[in-house]
């Protein structure tokens, strides 16, 4: 049945799950772009946050870490790293500045579980940061 085939889904080792995802929450800081090798080298990618439920459990890990969510393919228009674009935002207080020039990768604070919908911002991708991957159960 259905109900037996969803209960059977459990996450890798190491990895954590929440609603239809897993996680892996890294070990180590780098930059966006290592980051992002990473995840696809574990056969995922950088988390995509679809929900304020998702945001929420996102930030009770206390790490400031990098979200699949990059403005370089043009200035100002965020897109995740699945290609879909930005639809529901948890920016810090205001909307990113189209004229960040150099800060085209977002990120996610930790410690901020009292203001969880209002926890990214957008950084230099070069900056190292941890990072989270997420796989979605096929």
């Amino acid at each position: 049945s259905l109900k037996v085939q969803l209960t059977a889904k459990t996450c890798t080792e190491g990895w954590q799950r929440f609603g239809c995802s897993c996680y892996y929450i890294s070990t180590e800081v780098n930059t966006w772009d290592y980051a992002r090798q990473d995840c696809l080298n574990r056969g995922a990618d950088l988390v995509i946050v679809n929900s304020e439920d998702e945001q929420v459990f996102l930030t009770t890990f206390d790490r400031w870490i990098w979200i699949g969510l990059t403005d370089r393919g043009t200035q100002g228009t965020w897109k995740w790293v699945d290609g879909t674009p930005l639809t529901k935002a948890f920016w810090w207080w205001s909307e990113p500045d189209s004229a960040t020039g150099e800060k085209d990768c977002a990120m996610m604070y930790g410690g901020v579980q009292n203001i969880p919908l209002h926890a990214w911002n957008y950084f230099r991708c070069d900056k190292k940061l941890e990072w989270i991957c997420e796989v979605f159960f096929s």
